[in-house]
Formats: C-alpha cells, sequence, structure tokens
C-alpha cells in the first residue's frame, strides 16, 4: 500500500465491532481499510457457542464472525493484518503507525480493539499459564479430556464455558467469587442443570502450584476465611482451571491520547464519537454497560454511520469527489474462515473431506497460483496415514499447479504421517503438517500453498530481509484442530520457511502425539517450539516470531 493513500476510513480491530463498521462503511461506499493486529472475528472466535444473537438459534462463535466477515468483504472492504503501536488523530488527516512500520491515513478512525481477557490474580497463575491455566475452552478444551476442571468466574462465560468443558472433563466444578452467578438465570443453567458440573459460591482460587504441571490449588471460601486444598485424582498428571473473570480494554497506547474512564475504557458520546473530531470508538473497548456481540454490533454501525457524515463535510469542505468507486479486494484467504470445520468439532472422513461450497471458496484462491507444488506424503503404516493420502489427493485435484507423492517415511523423521510441500523443482520448502490439516488448520494447508506457488502474503520489506538473515531453524507448533489461534501461528513460522530455506515448520496435532505434549508439557495451543527454547505459548504475530527466532 502507498504510504500516500488516504482512506476515506480506518477501522482498527476487527471483531463484531470492526466488522459491523466495515459493513455500513462498505455499504456507504467509503474507501475502507480494516486491519487486526491478531484474529478476524475478536474475543468471538474463543466462545464454544453463541446462544444469544438475534434469530440465531445457535452457532459457533468462529462461524458467525466468518459470515460477518464475508459480507464486509463482498462490499468491497478491505481487511490487512497489523498492529497499531502510535497513533497521530489531531488532524483532518489522521496517521496511524502499524507495527510493521507502515504508515496509514484516514479521514476518520474507528478504533474497536476490544478487551482482552483479565486474569484473575492468583499466585501461579503466571507461572502455569499453558501448563495447566487457560483461556480459552475452545482451544484448550480437549487436551484436559478425562481430568478434574476447574472454571473462575461467574458471569456468561464461566457458565457457558463450564457448560462446554464438560464434554471433556471428568467433571468441572465452577468456583464463584459471590454468592450466585451474575448472568441471567436461563444462562446459569447451562451450568446449574449439567450433572458433571458443580458449583462452589463464595470461593476463590488463592494459589496454585505443581512440578512440570498444576499439581494442587489452594482455594478459600471468602465468608469464613477457611481454605482447603485441592489435590490430583489418583492416576491423574495435572488438571486444568479455566478463567473468565471479566476482560481489561485494549487502550495500552491509547493513553493520553483520548479520553478513557479510570478503568480504562474509551469514552464515546451516543454516536460513538470520541473527545477527537473524527475518531470514533465501537465494542467492548469503550465505556458502557453491557458488553455482548450485540452491543458491540450496534456500536459499529453508530460509529461508521457518524463517520459517513463526518468525512462527508471534510470532503464537501476540501472540494474533494464523496463517494470512492467501490473496491472488490482479492483477498486470498480470510484469517479466521473455518474451511471445513463446524460447530467446533475436527472433520471426521466420511466420503468427501471437502464440501462442495469450500472447493468454491478455494478456487479463486488457486486461480492466483503461478507455479507447480507437489503435495509430499511420507507414510507409515497406519490407518491415519491412509487417510492423509486420501485428503491429499483430493485437495490435490482442486487445481492443475498442485500434484501429489507418497513416499515411504525414512527412518530419521518423527511425527507421521507426515505432509511436506515441494516447490517446482521438488527441494522441501520447509512446510510440513504432522498428521492431517483440516479443521482451522486448512487454513494454514492453503496459506502455505499459496505462499509456495503464488504470489504470497504481502508482509513489510524489512520483515523480510530479517526472516532472510534468520540462523537455521526447526519450528514446530502444537496445535489443536478446535484451536481458532493456531492458524496465525502456523501461517506465520511457515511464512518464514517459505522465504529462509534453512527454517522448517512444522504443524503438529498434538491430539495424536501425546508424548510431544508430555516431554514439553504442553496444556495449551497454540505452543510454538524453537528449536531446544522453552515453548511459548499463546498467540504471536509475525514480529515476535521473527524477533524471538533471531534471541534463540
Amino acid at each position: 500500500m502507498s504510504e500516500q493513500h488516504i482512506y476515506d476510513l480506518i477501522i482498527i480491530g476487527a471483531g463484531p465491532a470492526g466488522l459491523s463498521a466495515g459493513l455500513y462503511a462498505g455499504r456507504a461506499t467509503l474507501d475502507t481499510l480494516i486491519l487486526e493486529g491478531d484474529t478476524v472475528g475478536g474475543q468471538v472466535t474463543t466462545t464454544s457457542v453463541v446462544y444469544n444473537y438475534p434469530a440465531v438459534a445457535k452457532v459457533d462463535g468462529t462461524k458467525l464472525m466468518n459470515q460477518m466477515q464475508s459480507q464486509v468483504v463482498d462490499f468491497g472492504v478491505q481487511i490487512d493484518h497489523d498492529q497499531i503501536i502510535n497513533y497521530d488523530l489531531d488532524h483532518d488527516v489522521k496517521v496511524l503507525t502499524g507495527q510493521s512500520g507502515t504508515k496509514y491515513q484516514a479521514r476518520a478512525v474507528i478504533i474497536a480493539t476490544g478487551a482482552q481477557p483479565r486474569k484473575a490474580g492468583f499466585t501461579g497463575e503466571d507461572e502455569f499459564r499453558g501448563r495447566g491455566i487457560a483461556y480459552c475452552s475452545t482451544c484448550d478444551g480437549e487436551l484436559f479430556s478425562g481430568l478434574q476442571i476447574f472454571v473462575v468466574g461467574g458471569g456468561y462465560a464461566a457458565a457457558e464455558e463450564a457448560d462446554y468443558l464438560s464434554r471433556y472433563g471428568k467433571h468441572v466444578t465452577v468456583l464463584v467469587r459471590g454468592d450466585h452467578f451474575t448472568c441471567p438465570p436461563l444462562v446459569a443453567a447451562r451450568a446449574l442443570d449439567n450433572p458433571k458440573v458443580s458449583v462452589e459460591y463464595n470461593t476463590e482460587v488463592q494459589s496454585v502450584a505443581g512440578d512440570d504441571y498444576l499439581t494442587s490449588a489452594v482455594l478459600k471460601n471468602n465468608k469464613t476465611g477457611e481454605e482447603n486444598t485441592y489435590h490430583l485424582d489418583k492416576g491423574d498428571q495435572t488438571f486444568g482451571v479455566f478463567v473468565y473473570v471479566g476482560t481489561q480494554p485494549a487502550t495500552k497506547n491509547l493513553q493520553g491520547i483520548i479520553k478513557l474512564n479510570d478503568a480504562g475504557y474509551i469514552i464515546t458520546d451516543n454516536q460513538r464519537q470520541t473527545n477527537l473530531p473524527g475518531v470514533y470508538a465501537a465494542g467492548d473497548v469503550i465505556d458502557k454497560s453491557l458488553r455482548q456481540i450485540i452491543t458491540a454490533a450496534s456500536d459499529g454501525a453508530e460509529a461508521a454511520t457518524a463517520a459517513e457524515v463526518y468525512i462527508t463535510e471534510q470532503k464537501q469542505r476540501l472540494g474533494l469527489p464523496i463517494h470512492a468507486e467501490v473496491k472488490k479486494p482479492a483477498q486470498p484467504v480470510a484469517q479466521t474462515t473455518n474451511l471445513g470445520q463446524d460447530d467446533n468439532q475436527p472433520v471426521e472422513h466420511s466420503g468427501a473431506w471437502l464440501p462442495a461450497e469450500i472447493d468454491e471458496q478455494l478456487k479463486p484462491i488457486f486461480a492466483r497460483l503461478t507455479k507447480n507444488v507437489t503435495l509430499q506424503v511420507l507414510t507409515n503404516d497406519s490407518p491415519l496415514s491412509d487417510q492423509l493420502v486420501s485428503f491429499v489427493t483430493e485437495f490435490a485435484a482442486l487445481d492443475d499447479h498442485l500434484a501429489v507423492q507418497t513416499v515411504a517415511a525414512p527412518s530419521d523423521v518423527k511425527y507421521l504421517p507426515q505432509l511436506r510441500l515441494l516447490d517446482a523443482d521438488e527441494n522441501d520448502t520447509g512446510l510440513h503438517y504432522a498428521v492431517i490439516p483440516t479443521g482451522h488448520e486448512l487454513n494454514s494447508l492453503v496459506l502455505g500453498v499459496y505462499n509456495v506457488a503464488g504470489p504470497g502474503q504481502t508482509i513489510d520489506s524489512t520483515v523480510v530481509e530479517r526472516i532472510k538473515k534468520l540462523p537455521a531453524t526447526d519450528i514446530r507448533i502444537g496445535v489443536s484442530l478446535t484451536c481458532h489461534f493456531c492458524p496465525d501461528v502456523v501461517a506465520a513460522c511457515q511464512r518464514m520457511a517459505s522465504l529462509n530455506p534453512g527454517i522448517t515448520a512444522t504443524m503438529i496435532d498434538l491430539q495424536h502425539f501425546p508424548e510431544l505434549r508430555k516431554t514439553k508439557k504442553i496444556m495449551s495451543v497454540p505452543a510454538t517450539m524453537i528449536g531446544d527454547d522453552p515453548v511459548i505459548f499463546g498467540s504471536q504475530t509475525l514480529e515476535q516470531l521473527v524477533t524471538a527466532v533471531e534471541k534463540s
């Protein structure tokens, strides 16, 4: 993107507020860019099931966000990945600086950066994150199959996620600080009426402890002062503590720039304008009483409508054309597209691996391929190996640039069966997939092919040069096929591999490699392993990963 280009509107954040704002801006033919520093869809993508969105009785959070994203793109709105680290908002043309180094210019800005999960604050919470402490049930729930699970919190998320986690844990105990749930009775009933869920009121976690994993937790009754210690059930190696105690606004870089309340939320008027002209805010980042998907969507609509009026008045004052030409950007892969997965469950093979609608989504992406790529399957003597060959064969049939090669795995290769992408000269690109990349990881495979045989994802030239100078590195990314954050981390690591022949980046479905989980003490995904360095848990940007490799 040229630094001289001035957008009508830039929306920072692609959760329900940002996407709703994009939808209204796109319909108004505003030249609009949405910038997202993490996962398109925001916190909703960590929600197992949404029950309270109008006209939708029950829907997976990621699926709902996919539908919003598709609408936005259809109206010509561009969605790019970058984290805004500096704001210059005092002039007619606002200037935003991304972590990539890119400067973006716009006549109006909508801040929809959302809020991040808040920590409970007990001793050991940070130390055992990824080794028993978790914040996303759909990402990490299956890693606690057959184990005791505690849920900390007493609101919407705690009740709903406790119910969801009961499908994995042998029992779920909700620890509520107060004497009742703070959510409506029908929501609370999802936990209260579940025979695998029990509730302890007036109870808080004081501390957790363990060696490699959590092995004990001290719980305190805040009315009586009585403390008791939970120890592992016989035969268990750990247990889980999922924290749902609210959120904190993502306004760290906005301190002193726009008006915030004491808790750090942005103060807006009833049209979602901040104290600065042409700067609006929407969603969980603003000061309001109810933070739900529907209120975020409403905020986005109000902000975009007000921004349209502001932009029109500015253009009239400057004698500029009012309406931009509606664009239809060819975005290669939607960042959270839930390809091949529905209702948070890994794809099970029965007949075709890829439904017809997925084929249609992939065709315009593959139409941009310019080079051949070989999908090499390293096989072993297992039913899973046969399934991987079946999947890859069907996938390769989608485009003439794709070919399949099956070979018996060499004895020194771990994590089998495995798919590897070879370039047009049949050189190993370093993009590897241990087991079948279905579910959310189909995104990773599609992006891998696009980066090897197509134009590739656009990244800042300075970052490209840094990647090319990185030392030879073996990166492994432990994932769950139900994790919404994993594909972005896999894609970032594999983008490095596509640019640097000394780097390998292997996606590993941890469900099939329990020994790796045990050795590396992994109880949360994504789990990024750079050489022999300690595991990096959680979502990571390309910039963060490049820096981590530089320091390894």
